[in-house]
């Protein structure tokens, strides 16, 4: 019955976020009946992830040379990078700075009375920074491409891009190649997206089913409060800089992101997320092609804002819970490096396990910490993902508006079903 159920998202004239909404819930609803048998629905959304997963690296290599390409300026290009990533950066510390802040006004670990030996640490060691920095160049590019190294593709894409563009007219049937490249995939992006409803149906169901509400008790309060900043972070911060910076309609961009968002919440990957962030910013927002093409795929990697935040109320909750008193110093150590970190963290499911055992390390709280936060990584990541996916696309609007690359006639339009 819930399959057949599931075929309600697709009738049309419903807006895309609203067909994902319903697959949300019916797949919470599918899940709550079925509990663990709900294990049989994951097919469905795992169909959609790999999907999805499949245009990540053509799309990002092929838009992103198509957008310097574009800009044609390279001093144009130096300049729209450097507002970006200022953006993404500031943002980031403030994100995390929202974090430390709730988490030490609510204090969700606190009297849970956990000892060192409570837990087994999970995952691995972040690598350090320096060795991030040196990895940002691949010495095979093709491998790069093969293995999904986002960071090395971006850089290899950049550095193509600028070539092409400096070698002037022998290299316009190479950009026309990739232009069209480019066009396709932003079509298959389209044909992939069709099966969102249907993905986050299965998605849902699954989590729903292996999670339940039991599980979430102990922990409520740490999840109700990552979700409470995740919403502040956007809705104040995100919102704010849209309305004072941009001059722009902060509902307008509200609605916008809604899509994107709703397809982040549920994948909890960026770099997934992609295909729908850049069709968003271009149709909702009216971002052009050539700084959509440059700053998203920039921001999938390095746009690390809802993780942050993250971190921030989870770094202070194992420290609670450890009973562990934090200095001052640790505490801008912990915005320093979660917001360093996040410029080499990949946009995908389970990145943000590995940031905060680097900002754990880094404070000296213990490692087994990430045994408490581990078991509802997948419903916080949820949350952090849509954060970094609003932000990608605040910067592409900001960004877009001061250069004069933002239609504002779509921008104030009406969204329209999708």
């Amino acid at each position: 019955m819930s399959l057949s159920h599931a075929q309600s998202p697709v009738k049309p004239g419903l807006a895309l976020w609203h067909k994902i909404l319903i697959g949300m819930v019916l797949g919470v609803i599918a899940g709550a009946i079925l509990g663990p048998n709900a294990e049989v629905l994951k097919p469905i959304g795992t169909l959609f992830i790999n999907a999805i997963k499949m245009l990540i690296v053509p799309l990002i290599f092929c838009s992103l040379v198509v957008g310097v390409t574009s800009l044609e300026d390279t001093r144009k290009m130096g300049r729209i990078g450097m507002k970006a990533v200022a953006l993404y950066l500031g943002t980031t510390a403030v994100a995390i700075t929202i974090g430390l802040t709730l988490a030490a006004i609510f204090m969700p670990g606190a009297g849970l009375n956990m000892t060192v030996e409570a837990g087994a640490a999970v995952g691995k060691d972040a690598p350090p920074l320096i060795q991030t920095l040196l990895n940002i160049i691949p010495k095979n590019p093709i491998n790069a491409l093969a293995s999904g190294n986002i960071l090395q593709i971006i850089a290899f894409a950049l550095g193509l891009g600028i070539a092409l563009t400096l070698v002037g007219e022998k290299a316009k049937p190479a950009i026309a190649v990739f232009d069209s490249l480019a066009e396709a995939m932003y079509k298959l992006t389209e044909m992939v997206m069709k099966l969102a409803p249907y993905g986050v149906f299965g998605l849902m169901a699954w989590v729903a089913g292996k999670y339940g509400l039991e599980i979430l008790l102990p922990l409520i309060k740490l999840v109700a409060l990552v979700y409470f900043g995740c919403i502040l972070h956007v809705v104040v911060v995100y919102s704010g800089i849209i309305t004072v910076i941009g001059r722009l309609s902060p509902v307008r961009y509200l609605k916008g992101v809604l899509n994107p968002a709703a397809v982040a919440f549920t994948t909890t990957s960026s770099s997934g997320t992609l295909p729908a962030t850049i069709k968003a910013s271009r149709e909702e927002l009216g971002v052009s092609k050539g700084i959509s093409s440059f700053v998203l795929p920039l921001g999938a990697t390095i746009n690390m804002d809802g993780t942050a935040l993250y971190q921030g109320v989870c770094a202070l909750f194992i420290a609670q819970a450890f009973g562990i008193d934090l200095t001052t110093s640790d505490y801008l150590l912990i915005i320093m490096t979660s917001t360093l970190a996040s410029i080499g963290t990949a946009g995908v499911p389970g990145a943000g396990l590995i940031m905060l055992s680097l900002v754990l390390t880094t404070v000296g709280l213990p490692i087994e910490g990430l045994a408490i936060v581990a078991g509802i990584d997948r419903i916080l990541d949820m949350a952090r993902t849509s954060v970094n996916v609003c932000g990608d696309m605040m910067v592409s609007a900001i960004v877009g508006k001061s250069e004069g690359e933002l239609d504002t006639a779509i921008y104030n339009k009406e969204s329209r079903a999708s």
